[in-house]
C-alpha cells in the first residue's frame, strides 16, 4: 500500500491522530469542514484536498473521523463523496462512532467500488488521540486490516488494535465500550456523593479506591475532572448522547436488557436539559452530586 493516505475529518479527535501520522512520516492527504484545521495540518506537512473525492483520486488508505453516521454516509456517498473517484483495493478506515447497521451498509458499498472498508471506533479521548494511545477496535475483512495496521498503530497502541470481527462489529465493541464508561462514571459520581455528604475527602477516597479492585480509567482520569471541577470539553455531553443512542439501538435490536444503562441515559438527558451539552462529558458525574445536594468539589 501507498505511503499517501487521506484523512477527512480534523475535530478535536482527528486533527492530533492526522499529526501522529505525520510524525510516523506518512504522506497525508486532508480534507475537512473547517478551513483552520486544514491549514493547521497543511503548515505541519499534509497537502489540502478539494473534496472527499480528491482525497480517493490521490490515497488508496482513507481514514475518516467523523461526528456521526449521516456524515460518514455523506462524505462517501455524496456526489464528490469518497466512492465517486475510490481507486480499486482502497480501504476506507471509519474511525468514527456510528450504528452498527450504517457500518455495515456503508461497508457493502465500498465493495461494490473494489473497496474495503473497516469500522474503526476509538477510546481514548483526546488525550489517548495526542499521545497515540488510542485503543482501535475494528470490525471488517482481516486481511485489509493486515494491510493497514502500520497506519493504526501511528495512532494508537499496537496491542490495543483488536478485530472484533465481521463489519459492524467494531461499532458493536464501541457500544459495549461506551456503556460500561457511562455505568462506571455514574457510579463514581455516587460514591463522591456519599463521600461529602458524610463530610469525607473525595479525593482521598479517589487516591485509596484508585489503589484496588475500584480502580479503572473512568476512576482516574474523569474523577480527576470532577474533584477539579475541570470540564472542558474532550468530548462534549452532546456526542456521548449520540453514543448512547447507537448503545440503546443496539440492545433493543438484540433483545439484550440494560437497565443501568437506561438510568445513565436519563441522568445524561439530565445533564443536556439543564444547558451542558457543550461540557465534557464526564460532568455528567455531577448529576448524581446534585441530586444528594452537595457540590462536586
Amino acid at each position: 500500500m501507498t505511503d499517501t493516505l487521506g484523512f477527512i475529518g480534523l475535530g478535536v479527535m482527528g486533527r492530533p491522530m492526522a499529526r501522529n501520522l505525520l510524525k510516523r512520516g506518512f504522506r497525508l492527504v486532508v480534507h475537512s469542514r473547517s478551513q483552520g484545521p486544514v491549514d493547521e495540518l497543511v503548515a505541519a506537512g499534509a497537502s489540502a484536498a478539494a473534496s472527499p473525492a480528491d482525497v480517493a483520486s490521490r490515497a488508496e488508505c482513507i481514514i475518516t473521523m467523523l461526528p456521526d453516521g449521516p456524515d460518514v454516509e455523506r462524505v462517501l456517498t455524496s456526489p464528490d463523496g469518497l466512492l465517486s473517484s475510490v481507486q480499486p483495493d482502497s480501504v476506507i478506515v471509519d474511525m468514527s462512532t456510528i450504528a452498527p447497521d450504517t457500518a455495515r451498509r456503508l461497508a457493502a458499498a465500498a465493495r461494490t467500488f473494489g473497496a474495503s472498508m473497516l469500522d474503526a471506533p476509538v477510546s481514548g479521548g483526546e488525550i489517548g488521540a495526542i499521545d497515540g494511545s488510542l485503543s482501535i477496535m475494528v470490525g471488517g475483512d482481516g486481511r485489509a486490516l493486515e494491510r493497514v495496521r502500520p497506519v493504526l498503530e501511528a495512532m494508537g497502541h499496537p496491542e490495543r488494535i483488536v478485530h472484533i470481527g465481521d463489519s459492524g462489529a467494531g461499532q458493536i465493541c464501541k457500544a459495549c465500550n461506551q456503556l460500561v464508561i457511562g455505568g462506571t462514571l455514574a457510579a463514581v459520581g455516587e460514591a463522591f456523593a456519599l463521600a461529602q455528604k458524610s463530610g469525607v475527602d473525595p479525593a482521598r477516597v479517589r487516591a485509596a479506591l484508585l489503589g484496588g479492585f475500584a480502580a479503572s480509567r473512568v476512576l482516574e482520569v474523569h474523577g480527576e475532572r470532577l474533584i477539579q471541577k475541570n470540564f472542558k470539553p474532550g468530548f462534549p455531553a452532546r456526542l456521548y448522547r449520540k453514543d448512547l443512542r447507537i448503545v440503546m439501538d443496539a440492545l433493543n435490536d438484540a433483545q439484550a436488557p440494560a437497565p443501568v444503562t437506561a438510568i445513565v441515559q436519563q441522568l445524561l438527558t439530565a445533564l443536556i436539559a439543564d444547558g451542558k451539552d457543550a461540557l465534557d462529558y464526564s460532568a455528567l458525574g455531577t448529576v448524581l452530586t446534585d441530586l444528594a445536594r452537595v457540590e462536586a468539589r
